[in-house]
């Protein structure tokens, strides 16, 4: 019986999204953004030459379709992406309502959002009277701090001392539907900030709010603030069963690794493995190794789009394309002749565009495994039907 791996490369979007001017960033619409081949051109341009050098070189992606599937999905020709594929290969594009994670992510696992997320207004203050009170009654505070579209290493750097003298919590959002809480690990408390985050995502949800996102930090204001790897996000459940439902309701065994627990609330889900991106990789080998026959391991590597997407860091963003390449090939070698290793991504985050919102963009679809040939363009529910299929989980009607 085969295996699929289901691989989220976050926010690597490859531009050509036919409803992209209805979606904005600092005002501008969307129209022509392009992650990948944006960023092929500066690094062909020599404007990525921080920790890297010279063309953007991704061999064993572009050899699956990479540089063919953006063509495919916008028409754009990236700077040394050019080899004639040689797995199955497609690109494909988002129905839903949405360009942040859950709405790519649970459509990527066959249910696309019914719904429109709420999203706070860019103002301050940005959060109703009502969600103040609440957060204030849960963290046992007489106010908050933030209250505003923030980024979230700046305003801890803000905030931070005001937190630790107050210890008010810091509330900002972005413009995803987010709710997001920073405080401090030591004078607030780890499990304090997971306990308002989880009490208060009720709430939140029921608001259609995507996620409430506990933020701890430590540091003091003489040395600075620094985000630790405690994150956790509290996520509104997908509205139906999804891929990894269908693949435990054939008894298969399903393995989050990365963010995935989180954004499907561990729902259809059997074990998570979390850690950095080099960590997540290593989780990936040793699955490629153990894993069941039958088995599902959905995983996000979320780097590209924390670290250098949002921060508009166009040679970050280069090198961890790069790195992720390299890798492949040791991932390769472990699969069994009947693996299905797809990967995607749910949206854009194009590090050259204005401001620091994902970008709506189509995601290119490749797969390394049995099979070879162009899908075409496809909805981003499709990438679904095709693992399921590869398992052999029959039809799910959409």
């Amino acid at each position: 019986m085969p295996r699929a791996f289901l691989v989220v490369m976050d926010s690597v979007g490859c531009g050509g999204a036919p409803d992209a001017g209805a979606f904005d960033n600092a005002g501008i619409p969307d129209s022509g953004a392009n992650t990948l081949a944006h960023i092929a051109q500066a690094c062909a341009d020599g404007r990525a030459e921080d920790g890297r050098s010279g063309p953007l070189s991704l061999p064993n992606l572009d050899r699956l379709g990479l540089g063919a599937a953006i063509t495919l999905a916008s028409g754009a020709v990236a700077p040394g992406l050019w080899t004639i594929p040689r797995g199955l290969w497609g690109a494909a594009t988002e129905v839903s309502a949405g360009k942040d994670t859950p709405s790519g992510h649970w459509e990527l696992a066959g249910v696309p959002v019914p719904w429109k997320w709420h999203y706070f207004p860019r103002r301050i203050p940005a959060f109703p009277d009502d969600v103040v009170a609440a957060v204030c009654r849960l963290a046992g505070s007489d106010g908050i701090l933030g209250n505003c579209h923030a980024s979230g290493t700046a305003i801890v750097q803000e905030l931070g001392a005001e937190h630790m003298r107050s210890g008010k919590p810091i509330c900002y959002t972005s413009a995803d539907s987010v709710f997001q809480i920073a405080a401090h690990e030591r004078t607030f408390g780890l499990q304090r900030l997971l306990d308002l985050c989880a009490a208060l995502a009720p709430m939140l949800h029921a608001m259609k709010v995507g996620r409430v996102i506990a933020r701890p930090f430590t540091g003091d204001p003489d040395r600075g603030f620094v985000r630790t790897a405690n994150r956790r996000d509290f996520a509104i459940a997908p509205p139906g069963p999804t891929l990894c439902d269908w693949a435990r309701a054939a008894g298969r065994r399903v393995h989050a690794v990365g963010k995935i627990g989180d954004i499907f609330s561990m729902q259809g889900i059997d074990d998570l493995r979390k850690g950095p991106d080099a960590r997540l990789m290593q989780h990936m080998a040793d699955l490629l190794d153990d894993a069941e026959t039958g088995s599902l391991t959905f995983a996000n590597f979320v780097e590209f789009d924390s670290l250098y997407g949002h921060r508009r860091d166009v040679a970050g963003y280069a090198r961890a394309l790069e790195w992720f390449d390299a890798q492949l090939p040791a991932l390769f070698d472990r699969a069994r002749k009947d693996d299905l290793i797809l990967f995607t991504a749910d949206h854009g985050n194009d590090p050259t565009w204005p401001g620091t919102d994902h970008t709506r963009e189509r995601v290119p679809v490749l797969a390394h495994g049995p099979g070879a040939g162009g899908l075409g363009l496809i909805d981003l529910a499709g990438v679904a039907d095709i693992v399921a299929a590869h398992l052999d989980l029959g039809r799910h009607a959409r």
